[in-house]
């Protein structure tokens, strides 16, 4: 599947639907992720670490993902599967449905949240791999948020708090799998065979769905996962095709990602550390939660969980290389965001608020302008005639920016959060008293009209 293949093929009836990725997304830089579903009830899983640094089995057996709690839970001998029995009694799944109240949920006090990060776009889970749908979905009878559980369209809620805070609203959908749907065998190794529902019946369940989301919450980005069912990639009446034809008639500067399958996308996608190799030419996003989980794991504290400078920095890092960061949280069963998760989007916010402006909008620099460090930590961006050096720089320290290129205008640089001296071609900077958490900035004219 094109998921973190390197060099995907489009198939010919997908050529239609190529074209230069929309300015709005690659000026967008963040986005944030919400992962909620009735996973959110038992709220489990072992924060081992991130994706792509473990093999498959091991993966599995151990899923750090709260969300993959229905698969995790039925491999035997597993710790989540353990944690079922003593915890719920060996409880159905589908219990948890009618446990998760969302009783505290306010689709505009978490988009205030949102909005106060910066973020340009928005994109929650509207039906994971359990199968459950946060809206009426066709089909799916009571298995849904509007009938059981919350009995509420969460869709609707988050698209309405979007659209009111100016924030553009995409969704989430998993293609690829169905347990519920597909009576699925368990994933405990590559997801091939038996494993990933391919059939024409789940294609066209599948099929109705997105629709059904595009033609009544309008997304302006379209977030498949894991794959979409063979039978519906062929051109036809309910087919993957007339999927993207519906979108981009709907949202003409829509944007759609690279997990349908090798059949269409706008931007490539990584995952933690897993499809690194997509970080590279043309648009991209690398996406990842808070912690080691996407949804809600009460397992994960400060341990194990990016801080707001830690988020800060991989933002910087992705947007100076040319990518988009996707973050993701996890909103408890009641509805609401948990204080750790909530504390370092408000970090990344004020950060945001002061250094946003060379950030967002931005785009690589030319490393023989600015080259990127990791001793002292430096990252790079250009935005117009202007370079923007992002440095790590603790209380207490000082760092030297050495051997700066000749074309860089050091003494008419802007320095934000520092003081600092220009001595021949180095720049030295120590931290100023009050300075805003993360990291200092510096911005230098880039002498000549060449861009980078």
């Amino acid at each position: 599947m094109a998921m973190f293949k390197s060099e995907p093929v489009r198939p010919e009836a997908y050529k239609k639907f190529e074209r230069e990725t929309p300015e709005w997304y690659q000026d967008a830089k963040l986005g944030i992720f919400v992962h909620w579903g009735p996973y959110s009830v038992p709220a489990w899983a072992e924060p081992i670490g991130p994706l792509g640094t473990f093999d498959e089995e091991y993966w599995f057996r151990h899923n750090p993902y709260a969300e993959w709690y229905y698969n995790t839970v039925r491999i035997e001998g597993s710790t989540a599967h353990q944690h079922q029995q003593e915890v719920f009694d060996g409880a159905p799944y589908d219990a948890f449905i009618d446990l998760w109240k969302a009783e505290n949920f306010d689709a505009g006090a978490v988009m205030d949240l949102v909005k106060s990060t910066g973020a340009r776009y928005f994109v929650p889970t509207t039906k994971h791999h359990d199968g459950v749908a946060l809206w009426d979905a066709p089909g799916t009878g009571d298995r849904n948020t509007v009938q059981r559980g919350p009995h509420r369209d969460l869709v609707a809620e988050f698209k309405d708090a979007a659209e009111a805070r100016g924030v553009r609203f995409g969704v989430y959908y998993s293609g690829g799998l169905d347990w519920h749907f597909t009576d699925a065998a368990v994933i405990d190794g590559p997801i091939e065979g038996d494993r990933r529902p391919v059939d024409k019946e789940y294609a066209d369940y599948a099929h109705d769905h997105v629709v059904d989301l595009i033609e009544k919450y309008q997304p302006e980005v379209l977030w498949g996962d894991i794959e979409w069912p063979d039978a519906g990639k062929a051109p036809g009446e309910k087919s993957l095709v007339n999927i993207f034809e519906k979108f981009y008639a709907s949202r003409p500067d829509g944007v759609s990602n690279d997990r349908w399958g090798e059949t269409h996308w706008d931007f490539r996608t990584s995952e933690y550390e897993q499809g690194r190799a997509q970080e590279g030419d043309g648009a991209w996003e690398n996406c990842r939660g808070v912690g080691f989980s996407f949804g809600h794991n009460t397992l994960e504290d400060e341990s194990n969980s990016l801080s707001g400078v830690d988020a800060i920095r991989n933002f910087v890092d992705i947007v100076s290389r040319g990518g988009n960061f996707l973050l993701n949280i996890g909103l408890t069963a009641s509805g609401e965001v948990p204080e750790l998760q909530r504390h370092t989007l408000e970090v990344l916010g004020a950060w945001n608020a002061v250094h946003g402006e060379p950030v967002f909008g931005s785009r690589p620099l030319d490393s023989m302008l600015g080259a990127e460090s990791d001793t002292p930590w430096v990252r790079w961006t250009r935005t117009g005639g202007i370079a923007n050096a992002f440095v790590d720089l603790p209380v207490g320290e000082t760092v030297v920016l050495e051997a700066l290129s000749d074309r860089l205008d050091l003494a008419g640089a802007e320095v934000v959060g520092a003081t600092s001296r220009v001595d021949g071609d180095t720049v030295t900077l120590v931290r100023a008293d009050g300075a805003v958490e993360g990291l200092v900035r510096v911005s230098f004219p880039i002498r000549g009209d060449v861009e980078a």
